[in-house]
């Protein structure tokens, strides 16, 4: 059985990205579509899998930078795994920090919500200010 071609506004759809950012990823390198005996570009599964492996990097923060360079690699073969290896551990650390710098963030914003909460049903003194109730979570 043939593979199942996409021209790039069915691929655009599958994938959930406009033919437009398509094409940028097209002209960064970081897909490569074929073409039909008419010129035409089209994607297979396997490109719809990467792509959305891409995503994912990008989803971590990876910049454009780094997944061109991440690209290159692979490209590379494996030749290049430890370099590969070596980025995804820092892109993956770097998300973490985030996460945690998110969570901290977000405790910050539960704790102001408890706070207003509180003094709108008198369980918090109104004197006391948001810097004095954040205390009590040191």
């Amino acid at each position: 059985m043939a593979e199942k071609q996409y021209k790039i506004g069915e691929f655009s759809r599958k994938v959930n990205l406009s033919s437009f950012t398509l094409r940028y990823y097209e002209d960064e390198g970081l897909i490569k579509p074929r073409r039909n005996q008419n010129g035409q570009r089209f994607y297979g599964e396997q490109d719809v899998k990467w792509l959305k492996f891409l995503l994912h990097l990008k989803g971590t923060g990876m910049t454009m930078a780094e997944l061109k360079q991440y690209v290159a690699w692979r490209a590379q073969g494996d030749a290049t795994i430890q370099q590969r290896i070596k980025l995804l551990r820092r892109v993956k650390q770097d998300a973490e920090d985030q996460i945690r710098e998110l969570e901290n963030n977000l405790a910050i914003v539960n704790h102001k919500i408890d706070w207003y909460s509180g003094k709108l049903d008198e369980t918090i003194n109104a004197d006391e200010d948001f810097e004095q109730y954040l205390k009590k979570f040191e």
